[in-house]
C-alpha cells in the first residue's frame, strides 16, 4: 500500500513573493483535505504568509512526510540537497522556466495533488555526488550535488590541465576549460550545453564531461555510479570547484577532488502517467 501523507511541508522558491498566491492556493487546498500544513520559515517570511505553523529547514526532515516544492529546477536541487539526510519524498511544482525536475505544472497542481494523496503515484530515487577536495594531504572541503560537480576555470583565463583517475586506474591529462561530472539527473543541465549525453534518470551512472578541451578527441564518457574518480590540478590560474553551480571553493595547482556517489538518494514522486520522454520532448522540443 502507498504511503499516506499526513504532515506536509510547503516550500518556495528563495524570495518568493511573486508565488504567493500559488503557495497560499497550494496551503489552502492541503488543509481542506486535512492534511497537515507546514510552511517553510524563509518562504513565509517572503511571502507575508500567516495562519499555518512554520518550519525552519532543519526541523523539515523531522517533522514532515513529504515536501512540496513551488519553483524552478534551482529551488528543487537546494532542497533535495539540505533534505537528502531525512530522505522524505520530494514534489515538484513548475514554477520556473524549463522544469526538468518539476515536472507539476502549476495550472494542474490541485488536481495532481488530490491523486497524489490518494497513493496515485510513482517513485524515483536520484542519486547525489559527493565532492571533497584535498590540499597537501588535508581534506579542505566536501559537499553534495544533485546535478553536477564541476572544476573550471574562471573568465577568460588560460585553459586548466587536470589528471584524472577513475578507481586508481590514470585515464588522462586533458587541457580544457573544465570537467562537469553529472549524475543522471545533470545530465540535462550544464553536461547537456557542453555537448554530454542524456542519461535516463535511473541509470547507476556518472557521466565525465570535457568542456572545450583542447584536444577534440577529449570525448565525454560514462562510467559506474560506484566509481572514484580523482582529479587533480596539475596547472591552471583561478580554477574553482563548483557543486550545482555554486561556487563552493578556489582550486591551487595541486589540489586534489575526489568524486564519488553519495551515500544518500533523493526521492522525487511523480503523477501516474509520467514520461521521462514526454519530458524530454516537450522540454527540448523534439518532433
Amino acid at each position: 500500500m502507498k504511503k499516506a501523507f499526513k504532515n506536509v511541508a510547503i516550500i518556495g522558491k528563495y524570495n518568493a513573493s511573486e508565488m504567493r498566491d500559488s503557495i497560499l492556493e497550494m496551503c489552502t487546498f492541503l488543509a481542506s483535505e486535512q492534511v497537515t500544513v507546514f510552511l517553510e520559515t524563509a518562504t513565509a517570511s517572503h511571502c507575508n504568509l500567516s495562519g499555518f505553523a512554520t518550519l525552519g529547514m532543519d526541523e523539515i526532515g523531522e517533522k514532515v512526510d513529504l515536501a512540496v516544492v513551488l519553483g524552478g529546477d534551482g529551488t528543487m536541487l537546494s532542497v533535495a540537497r539540505k533534505l537528502a539526510d531525512s530522505h522524505i519524498p520530494l514534489i515538484g511544482v513548475n514554477q520556473g522556466r524549463v522544469g526538468f525536475l518539476t515536472d507539476i505544472n502549476s495550472a494542474n497542481m490541485l488536481d495532481d495533488m488530490r491523486h497524489l494523496l490518494a497513493g496515485d503515484y510513482t517513485t524515483e530515487e536520484r542519486i547525489l555526488l559527493n565532492a571533497t577536495v584535498f590540499r597537501d594531504g588535508q581534506q579542505i572541503m566536501t559537499g553534495r550535488a544533485m546535478n553536477d560537480v564541476v572544476i573550471n576555470k574562471a573568465g577568460m583565463s588560460r585553459l586548466i590541465e587536470l589528471e584524472v583517475n577513475i578507481d586508481g586506474q590514470f585515464v588522462h591529462r586533458q587541457r580544457s576549460d573544465g570537467l562537469i561530472l553529472a549524475t543522471p539527473t545533470g545530465t540535462t543541465a550544464y553536461a547537456l550545453s557542453a555537448g554530454g549525453p542524456i542519461l535516463h534518470p535511473t541509470l547507476d551512472a556518472i557521466t565525465l564531461v570535457p568542456i572545450c578541451p583542447h584536444t577534440l578527441s577529449n570525448r565525454p564518457i560514462a562510467i559506474h555510479s560506484n566509481s572514484k574518480v580523482e582529479i587533480t590540478l596539475v596547472h591552471g590560474d583561478d580554477a574553482g570547484v563548483h557543486l550545482d553551480g555554486h561556487l563552493q571553493l578556489a582550486l591551487l595547482a595541486g589540489d586534489q577532488l575526489l568524486v564519488q556517489r553519495d551515500e544518500k538518494t533523493v526521492s522525487l514522486l511523480h503523477p501516474i502517467g509520467h514520461s521521462h520522454y514526454d519530458m524530454l520532448r516537450q522540454k527540448l522540443n523534439w518532433g
